[in-house]
C-alpha cells in the first residue's frame, strides 16, 4: 500500500527521493511527504493528492541535503489531510519517521504518551511511534527505535532519521515489506525494489523483527533484541526498462500486451513433452510425498483467489484430489481443519499480502506443508514457504492485475498436470495437454489483435453503470475476474455469477440498460449457456459473448461476439479472460478513469 523511500549518501537527496516515490505510485496513495536533513535541521513538506502536488509545494528551491526520507500514504487512521500525511516528527522537531502498516495498540500508547506530556497533532496511529522513539532516546537512535518497538503491537515498515545523527538512517520491519539497497558510498531503503532500481540492484530483504542501521558506507542488521544478523545480499534481475511504459498509454495496457511473453516465461523449462509431465522442482516435494497427498487448500485474495478457483477445477478433474479455495482474510479468523497429507498453497502476486501471509503462517504452525505461488522474488511468502513456484511474470505496475493472473493460472495448470500424471493421466493425455499449453502464448497474441474490435464494443457500453458477467464451469471464475476488472478501474458496478444462478435473483435486474457479458464456449455446458442467453434476450438484455472461433450460431443470438481460439477445455480461462481485460481497459479510458491507479485501491495490500 503506502510507499517508503530513504536515502543516505553523497548526492542531493531530494530528486532521488521524489523519483523513488514516483516509482511507487502504482501501490496506491492519497498524500505524500518528504523530510530532508539540512544544515538548519529537519525540513518537512507534505501535500494531499498526487506527488506532483508535493513537487509544487517544494518548488524549485534547492536543499543542501544528502540525507532524507519520503512517503506516499494510503489513509487508514485519519483522513487524507496534510497534517496526517507522513513524515511525522517529534515535539522537538529532531526526529522524523515514515511508516507503512497499522499500530494496533496505538490508543493505549497514545494515552500513555499524553500522560508523559506529549501533544499530538494528527489523527494517525503512526504519530505514537515517533514520540515513543523520542521518549526512549538516550543518545543512540537505533537503540531508541528498538526500545520503542518492543512496546508496539501491529505491523510496520519504518524509516527514521534525526538531526542529531547526520548520515544515519534506521529502518525496521514487522509484517510490512522493507528492502535495503546497497550502493557505492550511498545506501537506500524502500518498501519496493523498484524505487531504487535506477541506482542499485544489490539488496537485502529485511525479515520480521529486524532493524537496519544504515550510513552512506555501511549497514548493520540486528533483531529488536539486538542480536546481530548476517544477511543475504540478493541481486535483482529486473531492469529499469521492465518498469517503464515503453510507448503504451498505461502500464495496464502494456501488461495486457505482455502476456504472450510472460506466459512463455512461465512455462519455459517446465515442460517435459516426452513424458507429458510438468517439472516443478521448486515445490520441494518428493514424488512419494506427492503420491501421498490427500487434500489441497488454496488461500488467496482478490484476483489471486479467482485463479485459485480455476486451479480447483483443474486439479480436481485431472488428479481427483479434493481442493478447497479459501479467502485468506476469512481463513485466518476461523478454526480450519488440517488433516494428514494436506498441502497448503498461498497465492499472491506481491508475495506480501497480509491476510495470505497470515494464513500461510497458520498452516505452518499446524505442521502442514505450506507452498507459495508468487511473482516477486525475495518476497516474504516466497521466503517463508516450504517450497513453491515463481510465476515469472515480471514487475506488474498496474494496480489491476492482468499478466500475473494468467501466469498464476498457467502455473496451476502445470501443477494439475503434474498431479494428474502421477495418478490418472496417461503419457498420451499429458502430452496432449502440454501441446495445448505450448500453443497458448500464440493464441493470446491472436486475441490481442482484436483490441480495436473490443474498443468499438466498449464505445457502445461505456456509459452504462451496471454490468452482469455470466460463466459456467471453469469459466465461472473468469466471469468473476472480468467483473472485478471492470469495477476496479472503471467504477462501474459489475457482478459475476454462475450462469445458472442468474434465475435465482439477478434476472430481476436485466433490462435494456443492463449489458450482460456471457462466456459461451463450445464445451459440455454450451447448450445450457445458450439457454441462459435466451433468458436474457427474452428480457431485452444486451449481450456481449465470448465464443469459440467457428461458432456461427451464437452470432445470431447475441448483440456482439468476441471470438477466441479453441484449446484444451481446462485451459480456456487463459484465453477467455483476455477480451474481458481489454473490455474493462477501454471502458475505463473512455470514462476518464485513472486506469493504473484506481481510487481507493493499492497494488500490495499489506494491512488487514
Amino acid at each position: 500500500m503506502c510507499g517508503i523511500v530513504g536515502y543516505v549518501g553523497y548526492r542531493q537527496a531530494k530528486p532521488i527521493l521524489l523519483a523513488g516515490i514516483k516509482r511507487l505510485e502504482y501501490r496506491g496513495y492519497d498524500s505524500a511527504g518528504i523530510a530532508l536533513l539540512t544544515e538548519s535541521g529537519l525540513m518537512v513538506s507534505k501535500s494531499v493528492g498526487k506527488i506532483k502536488m508535493l513537487e509544487k509545494v517544494l518548488g524549485d528551491r534547492e536543499y543542501k541535503s544528502t540525507h532524507g526520507i519520503a512517503h506516499t500514504r494510503w489513509a487508514t487512521h485519519g483522513e487524507p489531510t496534510e497534517v496526517n500525511a507522513h513524515p511525522h516528527i517529534d515535539q522537538n522537531s529532531e526526529i522524523a519517521l515514515i511508516h507503512n502498516g497499522i499500530i494496533e495498540n496505538y490508543r493505549t500508547l497514545k494515552e500513555y504518551l499524553i500522560r508523559q506530556g506529549v501533544n499530538f497533532k494528527t489523527d494517525t496511529d503512526t504519530e505514537v511511534l515517533v514520540h515513543l522513539i523520542r521518549l526512549n532516546y538516550k543518545g543512540d537512535l537505533t537503540s531508541a527505535v528498538r526500545d520503542a518497538l518492543t512496546q508496539v503491537d501491529g505491523t510496520y515498515g519504518i524509516a527514521v532519521i534525526s538531526s542529531m545523527h547526520p548520515n544515519l538512517m534506521v529502518a525496521a520491519r514487522m509484517g510490512s515489506p522493507l528492502v535495503v539497497g546497497l550502493g557505492e558510498k550511498e545506501n537506500f531503503v524502500a518498501s519496493d525494489v523498484s524505487a531504487m532500481l535506477e541506482h542499485t540492484n544489490r539488496v537485502v530483504y529485511l525479515e520480521d523483527g529486524e532493524v537496519a542501521t544504515i550510513t552512506p558506507t555501511d549497514y548493520e542488521i540486528t533483531t529488536i533484541q539486538n542480536v546481530k544478523i548476517t544477511p543475504e545480499i540478493n541481486e535483482v534481475s529486473w531492469t529499469l526498462d521492465m518498469i517503464e511504459k515503453e510507448g503504451y498509454d498505461h502500464f495496464m495496457l502494456k501488461e495486457i500486451h505482455e502476456q504472450p511473453s510472460t506466459l512463455r516465461n512461465t512455462i519455459r523449462g517446465r515442460l517435459n513433452l516426452d513424458e507429458g509431465i510438468a517439472r516443478l522442482n521448486g515445490l520441494n516435494l518428493q514424488y512419494e510425498e506427492l503420491h501421498r497427498l490427500k487434500r489441497i487448500i488454496i488461500s488467496a485474495c482478490g484476483t489471486s483467489w479467482h485463479s485459485g478457483l480455476i486451479g480447483e477445477y483443474m486439479i480436481e478433474e485431472l488428479s481427483r484430489l479434493p481442493v478447497e479455495v479459501e479467502y485468506a482474510s476469512e481463513f485466518r479468523y476461523r478454526s480450519p481443519i488440517f488433516s494428514e497429507n494436506t498441502v497448503f498453497l498461498a497465492i499472491s502476486q506481491s508475495g506480501e499480502t497480509a491476510d495470505t501471509l497470515a494464513a500461510l503462517r497458520e498452516a505452518k504452525k499446524r505442521g502442514i506443508t505450506a507452498l507459495g505461488l508468487v511473482n516477486v522474488v525475495g518476497s516474504t511468502i516466497a521466503r517463508e514457504s516450504d517450497g513453491g513456484v515463481y510465476i515469472h511474470a515480471g514487475p506488474e505496475i498496474g494496480v489491476a492485475s492482468t499478466k500475473a493472473f494468467t501466469s498464476q493460472v498457467m502455473v496451476l495448470a502445470l501443477i494439475a498436470n503434474l498431479l494428474g500424471r502421477m495418478r490418472h493421466l496417461s503419457v498420451q493425455q499429458g502430452q496432449e495437454m502440454i501441446d495445448y499449453i505450448q500453443k497458448i502464448p500464440d493464441q493470446v497474441e491472436h486475441i490481442l489483435q482484436k483490441s480495436e474490435e473490443i474498443k468499438q464494443i466498449a464505445e457502445v457500453y461505456h456509459k452504462n453503470n451496471n454490468f452482469l458477467y455470466l460463466g459456467r464451469g471453469i469459466n465461472y471464475p473468469v466471469a468473476l475476474e472480468g467483473a472485478l476488472k471492470l469495477k476496479e478501474i472503471s467504477y462501474i458496478h459489475a457482478e459475476g455469477y454462475p450462469a445458472a444462478e442468474m434465475k435465482h435473483g439477478p434476472i430481476a435486474l436485466i433490462d435494456q440498460n443492463m449489458p450482460v457479458v456471457v462466456i459461451a464456449l463450445k464445451d459440455p455446458v454450451y447448450d445450457k449457456v445458450m439457454s441462459n442467453i435466451a433468458e436474457v434476450k427474452a428480457r431485452n438484455g444486451r449481450i456481449i459473448a465470448i465464443a469459440t472461433e467457428g461458432d456461427r450460431e451464437i452470432a445470431e443470438r447475441v448483440d456482439h461476439v468476441i471470438y477466441i481460439p479453441q484449446t484444451f477445455r481446462l485451459l480456456t480461462p487463459l484465453l477467455s479472460v483476455i477480451p474481458l481485460q481489454l473490455l474493462a481497459y477501454h471502458i475505463a479510458v473512455m470514462r476518464g478513469c485513472h486506469v493504473d491507479q484506481p481510487r481507493n485501491l493499492a497494488k500490495s495490500v499489506t494491512v488487514e
